[in-house]
């Protein structure tokens, strides 16, 4: 349904015309109808750029972005820049502050069948879970409760495409949880495509059917969620899943001298067996159901996982599990 094949985009400076820093490079992917991509990526390297480009936002001269095979204009070819079937969440909300979340939601509606607008509404408003604020103005609202109004508004003409950059960022940990499972079973229900720009990894892994990581503007890595765990090249794409170990092969075989382990957190397990990699215990942190151990080895900082808490100082002989 949506095929995005970017060679290069850089903003232009209008006052000049001069074109700034490549902030998207050689980025091609495609997503099938009602499937969700999640993309991860550092703050700056190109995530919100890719989504205002695909909604039309922004024009793009050198690449392409199509829907259905039809190429998608963009900002320079529409009186009004944006695609109709396509709604992006943004971090600014684009909200009306002094009219009710009700009316925030409706204003996107025709309001020809009074009605039908209330039952949309309302339903909108379970999905989200802010039955109880649909008076309630705007602007006496949290911020996480306003990313809520932002996303049911999005919803009220149901688009074919939904495009959300960072849409949990402000809502707390116990709400975020419910309302990710809400509203990305309700996406697959009706038939909704989905890309989330996110720092958040574990949201990618639980409900995305692709993972495209990005850095400094161009794919690190692309594929399924466990195609992108299972197969990590890099401490940047590791970072996204944990704390990031980084040693040298030597240390678990005689065959590897030149090359690099990279390590998450859970690979690395305390061993009565005399080994290369005897580590001190710097820190414990609790996780609830382990430890996280902060050890040093040669000067280098090493991350694993433990069932009871350290004493700083005691040295371990660590393995690869």
């Amino acid at each position: 349904m949506l095929e995005v094949k970017i060679k290069s985009f850089r903003y232009v400076d209008i006052s000049n015309k001069k074109e700034g820093k490549e902030i998207l490079k050689d980025l091609n992917f495609n997503l099938e109808k009602g499937k969700h991509l999640a993309i991860l990526g550092e703050s700056g390297c190109g995530k919100s750029t890719l989504l205002h480009l695909i909604c039309g936002l922004l024009h793009l001269d050198h690449g392409s972005i199509l829907w259905e095979g039809e190429k998608l204009l963009g900002p320079n070819h529409n009186l009004v820049p944006g695609e109709p079937f396509i709604k992006l969440v943004s971090q600014e909300y684009n909200l009306m502050p002094f009219i009710s979340v009700s009316e925030n939601i409706a204003s996107h509606l025709s309001r020809r069948d009074q009605e039908k607008d209330d039952e949309r509404v309302s339903e909108l408003l379970e999905v989200v879970g802010l039955q109880n604020f649909k008076d309630t103005k705007v602007k006496n609202l949290s911020g996480g409760q306003k990313q809520r109004v932002a996303l049911a508004k999005a919803l009220a003409n149901e688009p074919e495409l939904l495009l959300l950059d960072e849409p949990f960022s402000n809502i707390d940990t116990n709400r975020k949880n419910k309302l990710r499972r809400d509203l990305y079973k309700y996406f697959k229900a009706n038939n909704i495509s989905c890309i989330t720009a996110t720092h958040d990894s574990g949201e990618a892994l639980s409900y995305a059917d692709e993972v495209l990581i990005i850095k400094e503007g161009v794919v690190e890595a692309q594929g399924t969620s466990e195609k992108v765990y299972h197969n990590i090249h890099s401490a940047y794409q590791a970072g996204f899943f944990g704390e990031v170990t980084v040693l040298p092969s030597s240390l678990f075989s005689s065959d590897s001298i030149s090359k690099e382990e990279i390590l998450l957190p859970h690979q690395l397990v305390i061993t009565e067996e005399k080994t290369k990699l005897e580590a001190t215990v710097k820190n414990s942190y609790f996780r609830g159901k382990y430890y996280l151990i902060h050890a040093n080895w040669n000067g280098q900082d090493v991350f694993f996982e433990n069932y009871v808490k350290l004493k700083m100082g005691l040295t371990v002989n660590l393995a690869k599990k």
